[in-house]
């Protein structure tokens, strides 16, 4: 990465973002790791614990559009510091009054999805800081903050059979607390943003067909991202016997190479080409989500092919946000919000349908198929539109790469 690149924009706020984006990530990703513990605790089916590591999910993808406003409307760092109050009180009443039921469950994830809708903040406030050739490397650092579900994933299910689950919620505040004074002495408003957006001009960009393209690519590689790595926990528990705190550690070697390879991803893209490079991603993907589809007898095979999975995903996530501010500079907040609401329903439904696979068929081979067969779909989609992409706005884009 040249020096170019940290000249051109703010990176006290850069950093912020990350932080924050990680943080708010390893919260909302919370949920998943300790699916197995509460599972067991509130004598949970399968179909209920994957509802209930995808209820975050889901809220977390509806929630980004109304951040998404904030943050348009007011600036990325007030509907930031908003966000995180919302979780740390929400985290503290868990701590505090205890979650006893499913239902319980369920309302602690819609508020975690504040921490979800982090997406639409932390990368605004990044990319309105830097200039179209360094896109891909800024919303890819920012991005990054992906890698909080490996915090999540590494600790939470070992300090839940040290201290008791509910008592990981009060741990989680520290962290929290910490990003909440950085990201308020750190982080800055880019001195020129985009106007505030009337509702009308919102609606509009749902009516280019090109944002429903980039909602759906990003349904399958950021949805693929993290609704595999809220599912992982209980499909390597359900399918090789391993404790939680094993199934843990295998989750969080595969969110970490998805989490280290979007802003890998984005780089990529700037260098080959945000559509070659989103193309090598879903081809990476869908196989190895097939191959694992297989029902392999061994544990490590399984865990190679879900590692190379989501190092294709991760990077996918930062090649598609590669594109996103050449397609959208002017409507970035909003966009960002509307894909990344996608992503997350992606996720959400990912999630929630291998827990219904595995309730009513006893494995998880159909829905792990089918998520491969949509990774698929969306190379023959993509591929089909690169030619009209490349000779309207890609030709146009202010970037050091063929588009």
């Amino acid at each position: 990465m040249n020096t170019s690149f940290w000249k051109a924009g703010h990176t006290p706020t850069l950093f912020a973002a990350f932080l924050y984006f990680d943080l708010s990530f390893m919260v909302w990703y919370l949920l998943g790791p300790l699916a197995v513990q509460i599972a067991t605790d509130l004598d949970l089916t399968a179909q209920q614990r994957g509802l209930m590591v995808a209820t975050p999910i889901l809220a977390g993808a509806i929630l980004r559009i109304f951040m998404g406003l904030l943050a348009d409307r007011l600036s990325p760092k007030s509907a930031g510091l908003i966000g995180q109050v919302i979780v740390i009180c929400s985290l503290f009443a868990a701590w505090q009054i205890g979650i006893q039921t499913y239902e319980h469950a369920l309302l602690l994830g819609l508020f975690l999805g504040f921490a979800g809708a982090a997406f639409a903040v932390a990368l605004p406030l990044a990319s309105q800081w830097y200039p179209a050739e360094h896109q891909g490397k800024a919303m890819g650092i920012a991005g990054a903050g992906n890698s909080g579900t490996v915090l999540a994933a590494l600790f939470a299910p070992g300090l839940a059979a040290l201290f008791g689950w509910q008592n990981v919620f009060g741990w989680a505040l520290i962290p929290l607390l910490i990003a909440l004074l950085v990201f308020a002495l750190l982080a800055r408003n880019a001195p020129q943003r985009p106007q505030p957006k009337s509702m009308a001009d919102y609606l509009k960009a749902l009516g280019d067909r090109d944002s429903w393209w980039f909602m759906f690519f990003y349904s399958i590689t950021f949805g693929g991202f993290v609704g595999l790595a809220s599912a992982l926990p209980g499909y390597f528990n359900d399918q090789y016997g391993l404790s939680p705190v094993t199934a843990g550690y295998y989750t969080a070697a595969c969110v970490c190479a998805g989490s280290l390879m979007r802003p890998l991803g984005g780089a990529l893209a700037d260098r080959i080409g945000g559509i070659r490079s989103l193309l090598m991603m879903y081809t990476v993907s869908s196989l190895c989500i097939a191959g694992v589809g297989f029902n392999l007898s061994s544990s490590t095979a399984a865990l190679a092919l879900f590692v190379t999975a989501m190092l294709g995903l991760g990077a996918g996530n930062g090649a598609v946000f590669q594109l996103v501010p050449q397609r959208f500079r002017k409507e970035i907040g909003v966009m960002t919000g509307l894909i990344g609401m996608a992503g997350g329903v992606g996720g959400f439904l990912l999630a929630a349908g291998l827990g219904t696979i595995k309730q009513h068929t006893g494995d998880y081979q159909l829905g792990l198929w089918l998520f491969a067969s949509l990774g698929v779909l969306a190379w023959v989609g993509l591929y089909g539109v690169k030619q009209r992409w490349r000779t309207t706005w890609g030709s146009a884009a202010v970037t050091a790469a063929r588009v």
